[in-house]
């Protein structure tokens, strides 16, 4: 092979790619590899078939290659074959092989012309072959048959290129002679995935199919559509000699007769031909792995860095001690507290980016949410009136009375301190969520141990729920306190004296002017055409205004809309809108916006929502009230008051509001406390302290600590995987890369075919390249190229043969011209290079 320093080369990569697809991963590795390409019934098998000496491959019409088959050809003194899938088995009859390529597609596909992409993994160990890996890939077909589905063309062409659009892919491209290489769909894939060639290899089958007196020599010497590595032909068998047993190797003397023998072929016969093209792949991969090799080492290395971590903890791993049970149990509880306390409490590693979790979610349940949800229990001013009125009156009796009753204020503190429990309630039973949804976060660490988790969930969620009943007992028994005892006597409180004189309004406080409370982005779902369509702006809320702009930067203002009178109310979702919608109105039955009686507001989660509800509070805007107004006005309508009774229902108008701004604040501030205290503090104490006993206490420790099956078969894939990556390693550390290799021909210059009188070369499109060679001469793949020698070659080779090397010759004979210190060659002219007989410019 002339390249002893790189022969195990080829084997590596084999093994690599045996290691790798045993475990599923040889997706995640781009190893070396020559990928077949071509349209159906394009010869690719036969050329498989020739390389192996042997009828392998399932034969017949329409599609046949229907999986990836990767062909591992391996020299070796007897001969045999060998299949990933069932290792231990070898086969010396290659008719079994055959027929256990066919089972095993049928097992993935079906038998009805159904393709996979799950690849076939057969090794080849023979006298006649080079070490070479190729990947069998079905034909590009147009039209489905059978079972296949419509799309069956871009199916093939996805599964094609999710193999040769990776780099470290030799592109062989199959086409047969008689058909147009311009409507070659091999060389139109590999163009779009190499378009400068430096990975594709052209291949021309049927050469002794072609029309009499036509020949593709053009395409041989690459004058027409020219590839940097050029092409090789090759002379399969018909399906005739396929169907009469014809010896592959008396195939391949006819090949080699039909290009000695060839007026066309015969000055280029010794660059034709499956041999050579065997010979040229070998050289080809081998060289290409070469240069491959430290990116494919720094990858294997990162691979096995990230793999350390996982991989410590199983090394030593024994399923049956007992010892190594407890300590994993012991471990494990105790990071389930941590993890708990930081998701509580927060922390600075392992932070959520994408959402709020845990702390963050409970803390917007204390600040944002309970707080909405007290404003939307606040009372409505037109039933307040009238109760205060009535409570009044029935104080008085018979009598009328000449002050204001204590004891009707008082009534009306109470139904309005009752109304609190409801909030309050909700706010636990939302923290009690958020904590249940928080341990379940915790346990994820504990999946290996299925048993594990699931005992630990049911012992931490019962405690939440235990406390969940003290927690609700105590936050009631702060409303029967605040109700046990009404304290006029509070320094907030404003008294009889200021509440005859206090407007309502003034006690309807909002934030300083101007101050800004919140900005964000927010889409108007009912602007645009028909009021069907929405538009998403920057929304900036202070505590007068609500303004909108196009961007973030807010220099181009929308509008800006006054905040009086305004309120908020929900609107349900669209049918199949994922938006969280609420509106803003006026009161007063005025357009918000030019002709809008109200702006709809989308977020994208309920939480943002609530958030944003929230700020509305803080700025003044209050929820609408679920009111019956009808029924309002009429029974208002039935009742007047006297002047004096207004006088009196207004005071305790004011008292009342004074009173129930205390107890709300009261309220606000107490109730986070309370379920800290009564309920994620103790669950915190409780994880730490507690609940290893009660694991041992309620089941068997081994039952605790059962494996599951998913993770004793991820902790073996972690282990192969690993082991696969140090042996790698270790392999390439070993192999020396000092070897002949010969480097990828300069870029085709085929700007002078267009001026060319060339009767052989029709007017196709080409590609544009650089002018590297003089247009007198393709450029050679063997010998120097004009300019500083690239890499040094023994002395001692032969001179220049009296036929050039042509694109295609790729590396079979490697000795062109051995000085790499000697002057560049002279070109010999054009008519030096064609047989004799034949004048240039004539048509042949």
């Amino acid at each position: 092979m002339g390249n002893r320093g790189m022969e195990e080369l080829i084997p590596l990569v084999n093994k690599l790619q045996d290691a790798f697809s045993s475990i599923g991963q040889s997706c995640n590795l781009d190893l070396p590899q020559i990928a077949v390409v071509g349209g159906q019934s394009a010869g690719k098998s036969s050329v498989l078939e020739n390389f192996v000496g042997r009828d392998f491959l399932p034969r017949g019409s329409g599609i046949v290659t229907r999986r990836p088959l990767i062909l591992q050809l391996i020299f070796s003194k007897t001969e045999y074959a060998e299949f990933l899938h069932c290792k231990s088995k070898k086969f010396t009859d290659f008719d079994e092989v055959r027929q256990e390529i066919e089972a095993e597609t049928e097992r993935a596909t079906g038998t009805n012309k159904g393709i996979s992409p799950i690849p076939i993994n057969l090794r080849v160990y023979s006298p006649h072959v080079l070490n070479l890996t190729l990947i069998d890939l079905p034909g590009i077909t147009k039209v489905p048959v059978g079972d296949q589905p419509q799309d069956i063309e871009y199916q093939i062409k996805d599964m094609i290129l999710q193999f040769i659009s990776r780099d470290s892919c030799l592109i062989l491209a199959v086409t047969p002679a008689n058909t147009d290489l311009a409507n070659s769909d091999a060389l139109k894939m590999s163009k779009e995935v190499d378009p400068q060639g430096l990975r594709t290899i052209g291949v021309i089958t049927k050469l002794d199919l072609m029309d009499e007196g036509t020949d593709a020599r053009d395409i041989m010497e690459n004058k027409l559509l020219p590839l940097r590595r050029g092409y090789i032909g090759v002379v399969n068998r018909s399906q005739k000699d396929i169907d009469g047993k014809k010896d592959i190797r008396a195939a391949l003397a006819a090949e080699r007769k039909f290009f000695l023998s060839h007026p066309s072929y015969r000055h280029m016969a010794d660059r034709m031909g499956t041999p050579h093209l065997q010979k040229t792949l070998n050289q080809q991969l081998t060289n290409h792995i070469r240069e491959t090799l430290p990116a494919l080492r720094s990858k294997l290395q990162s691979q096995m860095l990230s793999l350390e971590k996982e991989v410590e903890e199983y090394k030593n791993f024994r399923p049956d001690d007992p010892t190594r049970k407890t300590k994993a149990l012991l471990q494990m509880v105790q990071q389930l507290g941590v993890d708990f306390e930081k998701r509580i409490e927060g922390s600075g590693d392992q932070v959520d980016t994408l959402e709020l979790s845990g702390g963050a979610r409970i803390n917007r349940i204390f600040h944002e949410r309970f707080p909405f949800e007290l404003v939307k229990m606040e009372f409505d001013e037109k039933d307040l009136r009238r109760e205060i009125s009535y409570a009044i009156k029935n104080i008085h009796g018979v009598r009328t009375g000449l002050f204001t009753p204590d004891m009707a204020f008082e009534a009306i503190v109470k139904k309005q301190v009752v109304k609190l429990k409801e909030p309050c309630l909700k706010c636990v039973d939302l923290v009690i969520q958020e904590l249940i949804n928080t341990v379940r976060q915790c346990t994820v660490k504990l999946s290996s141990y299925p048993r594990l988790r699931e005992e630990s969930e049911r012992i931490v969620t019962t405690y939440v729920r235990e406390r969940e009943g003290k927690t609700k007992d105590q936050i009631l028994l702060l409303i029967d306190i605040e109700l046990s005892y009404i304290n006029t006597n509070h320094e907030d409180f404003i008294g009889f004296a200021n509440a005859q004189q206090r407007s309502t309004q003034l006690n309807k406080k909002r934030a300083v002017p101007n101050q800004v409370i919140r900005r964000g982005w927010l889409t108007i779902n009912n602007i645009s055409i028909m009021k069907g369509g929405s538009k998403e702006y920057w929304f900036v809320l202070t505590a007068e205004s609500l303004s909108w702009y196009k961007d973030d930067e807010e220099k181009e203002k929308k509008y800006m809309l006054p905040l009086d009178n305004l309120k908020i109310r929900d609107v349900e979702k669209g049918f199949m809108s994922t938006k969280h919608i609420f509106a803003i109105f006026n009161t007063e039955q005025r357009n918000v916006y030019k002709d809008l009686r109200q702006i709809e507001l989308a977020c994208d989660t309920q939480e943002d929502v609530d958030s944003w509800k929230a700020s509305f509070l803080r700025a003044g805007v209050y929820p609408e009230r679920d009111q019956t107004e009808n029924e309002d006005e009429v029974q208002e309508n039935t009742f007047s008051m006297d002047p004096q009774l207004e006088r009196q229902v207004e005071t305790i108008r004011n008292l009342v509001d004074s009173y129930m701004a205390i107890i709300n604040k009261s309220i606000r501030d107490l109730m986070p406390k309370t379920i800290m205290h009564l309920m994620i503090n103790n669950t915190k104490d409780f994880i730490h302290s507690e609940l290893l006993a009660f694991l041992y206490s309620s089941t068997d420790q081994n039952s605790l600590m059962e494996e599951s099956a998913d993770q004793a078969q991820r902790r073996d894939e972690m282990l192969r995987m690993y082991h696969a990556l140090k042996e790698a390693l270790n392999i390439i550390g070993d192999i020396t890369t000092s070897t002949i290799t010969t480097p990828v021909p300069p870029p085709v210059d085929d700007g002078w075919l267009q001026n060319s009188s060339s009767g052989h070369s029709p007017n196709v499109q080409r590609r544009p390249t650089t002018n590297i060679l003089p247009p007198s001469r393709p450029p050679a793949v063997r010998g120097p190229t004009p300019g500083p020698p690239l890499i040094p070659v023994p002395a001692g080779g032969t001179a220049y043969p009296p036929i050039p090397s042509r694109p295609g010759s790729g590396v079979a004979f490697p000795a062109a011209n051995n000085d790499p210190f000697s002057a560049p060659p002279q070109i010999p002219s054009r008519p030096a290079r064609i047989p004799p007989g034949v004048p240039p410019g004539v048509p042949r």
